[in-house]
């Protein structure tokens, strides 16, 4: 997974992640890699539509995003 985050990272590629936050509720967001850090990562989240913060811990799965309809 951290492979899928590097490459996301160096090719300024849109990935999908599933993500558990604090209150245990997981989420499907659509990422872009900003900065990767030991623990944490920043990117663009086109589901909030602004730049956020996710521990890499809480990144239950990655994926390459593909083509969606209106994308």
């Amino acid at each position: 997974m951290k492979r899928l985050l590097w490459q996301s990272f160096e090719s300024r590629e849109r990935i999908i992640i599933f993500y558990m936050d604090r209150q245990h509720r997981v989420t499907e967001r659509y990422i872009r890699v900003l900065e990767m850090h030991d623990e944490s990562l920043l990117a663009y989240c086109y589901f909030r539509k602004e730049v956020r913060s996710f521990r890499i811990e809480n990144i239950l799965s990655a994926g390459t995003a593909g083509r969606r309809v209106g994308a």
